[in-house]
């Protein structure tokens, strides 16, 4: 078993064990989607891209790639990220 799979399922054990939420434990993003006009990302690591159509938002060992209409960064604040627009798509990519 590799090194990273270990640490990831102690830490995943650990955050049940002490009932401590995972996203904290495990350093993972929390990302909330109201219908498709508004999405939050919190845990962040930085913005990669930004266009109207197209937002990419490095969140570790992979980034979130949204797609959609009139995308506008309405808050970047150190720990979150509000994005507003017509969402089309959310995808996870590595």
């Amino acid at each position: 078993m590799a090194w990273r799979d270990f640490k990831k399922r102690f830490k995943r054990q650990m955050s049940d064990m002490l009932e401590i939420p995972s996203d904290i434990i495990m350093d993972l993003p929390k990302i909330v989607l109201v219908g498709d006009l508004q999405l939050f990302i919190e845990n962040h690591r930085g913005i990669v891209e930004y266009t109207a159509e197209n937002v990419r938002v490095n969140v570790g060992d992979y980034e979130v790639a949204v797609s959609g209409e009139e995308l506008i960064l309405r808050n970047i604040l150190p720990d979150e990220i509000c994005l507003e627009g017509r969402i089309k798509s959310l995808q996870f990519v590595r």
